[in-house]
């Protein structure tokens, strides 16, 4: 008779298992993500997850695949936070600088900015009105 082979669970297993199933937890369906770089030809599979427990945050699960094997990663929901802000923060540096550059290609073509423009009509209404 076989012995019967018992693996250990692992950080992702246990932290997955203890959230799935509860109350105070929401989930969304995994989404698979494949990419593939032309130049060496690998291609390489994501599944990720993301969990949110009231008063704990959001904990996020990766699995990647590719030609050497599987990465399992379970992103603690302080990570997550960090991940979250600092795409924030991009998002409002690449906003400021797309402002700045209109702003001045506005410039370069002679129009008023808008604030300036209701200042003026503002101001020639009021004149008007004497």
């Amino acid at each position: 008779m076989a012995k019967e082979q018992y693996r250990q669970l692992d950080k992702f297993d246990r932290l997955h298992g203890a959230l799935e199933g509860l109350p105070d937890v929401t989930k969304v369906k995994p989404s698979t993500i494949i990419t593939h770089e032309p130049l060496i030809g690998a291609t390489q599979t994501f599944f990720i997850q993301t969990l949110r427990q009231r008063e704990q945050g959001d904990t996020i699960f990766i699995q990647y695949v590719d030609d050497e094997g599987a990465i399992r990663i379970a992103i603690p929901p302080a990570a997550a936070d960090a991940i979250a802000r600092q795409r924030d923060a991009l998002t409002s540096k690449s906003r400021k600088r797309a402002g700045r550059e209109q702003a001045e290609q506005r410039k370069a073509r002679g129009e008023q900015p808008a604030f300036l423009r209701r200042k003026q009509q503002s101001a020639d209404n009021g004149a008007k009105g004497d």
